[in-house]
């Protein structure tokens, strides 16, 4: 029997090749998640939990997810480096309303629009919250603003840039409240988790912040929530701070922080299906549910068109905010 010639063989190899990949399950390697903040922050513990629980559901369950922080520019950074990516469904973002929805709406220099991005979905909302040190002077809402009037530009807050939720929500309170909107001296930070340490540690002296970022520094008694950004119920992970309605602050409801999950624009439909499907599962998945609600999240699991209707919102939302405040 004559054997094939060598080159007939190494001609087939890439014919092969193909075939095994077509026959590959995605994921077949691991997928990077792009949180655009640092380490501890709300974008952060929502990689991670989407990372630790999200790989059963996809159609490879043996999947790997990886998080990557790439923190700056108020989140722009890693959110512009997704943007960027291969749309392949291997590099991935943690959407968070600061780089998604405020930069897009109020600063023309940012270097992605809000719809730039194939929207798999929406994984949470999280309340706003004020905080002060355990030690601190003021124990209500209204305690803080009293000290904010009499001493305009002499306290100092935590942000994580001119452009997100800490910053943007901390000067609507102020607004609202009748003081000029640098009534405080903002202090940057690279995260919220940062943001929140700077607070203990008393180079700050108040933050506005997610809930996700404060709640393990209020239960374990280093800060003193002052307000919470619900209307009616109070929050079950802290309910002994007043809402905002009992805090005769209504305003500060229209804040809240969230996150989505995102991808590079073109990505392959059967990929969009995949995650689609994925994160419809997670709603009967105890394990991811109880570790959103842990960090004081409330799971809001939105298809990718639901999303998509979800971010417009809010990017007209901070829009009109940030021309009321005369940011724009």
């Amino acid at each position: 029997m004559r054997r094939p010639h060598r080159r007939a063989l190494l001609a087939t190899l890439p014919l092969l090749a193909g075939a095994a990949r077509a026959q590959t399950v995605y994921p077949d390697r691991p997928i990077t998640l792009v949180a655009p903040f640092s380490a501890g922050g709300a974008a952060d513990l929502a990689a991670r939990a989407l990372a630790q629980y999200a790989p059963r559901h996809l159609p490879n369950p043996a999947a790997s997810i990886m998080v990557e922080n790439r923190s700056g520019a108020s989140g722009a950074i890693g959110t512009q480096y997704v943007a960027r990516a291969a749309p392949d469904g291997f590099t991935l973002l943690i959407a968070r309303v600061s780089a998604a929805a405020i930069l897009p709406a109020i600063d023309p220099r940012t270097p992605y629009a809000w719809d730039s991005f194939t929207m798999l979905g929406l994984l949470d909302e999280n309340p706003f919250v004020v905080c002060v040190r355990a030690d601190a002077p003021w124990r209500s809402l209204s305690d803080l603003l009293g000290a904010l009037r009499e001493n305009p530009g002499r306290l100092t807050f935590a942000t994580t840039g001119p452009a997100t939720i800490l910053d943007l929500g901390v000067r609507h309170i102020f607004a609202s409240a009748g003081l000029p909107i640098d009534a405080g001296v903002a202090v940057p930070f690279r995260g919220g988790g940062e943001a929140v340490a700077a607070l203990l540690a008393g180079q700050v002296q108040f933050i506005g912040n997610n809930l996700s970022d404060t709640i393990g520094a209020i239960s374990q008694g280093g800060l003193r929530a002052l307000v919470v950004g619900t209307r009616r119920d109070r929050h079950a992970a802290i309910p002994q701070v007043p809402t905002a309605r009992e805090a005769e602050f209504e305003a500060l409801a229209e804040i809240t922080g969230w996150n989505a999950l995102y991808a590079p624009a073109g990505l392959p439909q059967p990929l969009i299906d995949a995650w689609a499907e994925a994160l419809a599962a997670l709603r009967q998945d105890q394990g991811w549910m109880a570790a959103t609600r842990r960090v004081g999240s409330f799971p809001r699991l939105l298809p990718p068109e639901e999303t998509r209707d979800y971010v417009r919102a809010q990017v007209a939302l901070y829009r009109d905010l940030a021309r009321r405040l005369g940011l724009i």
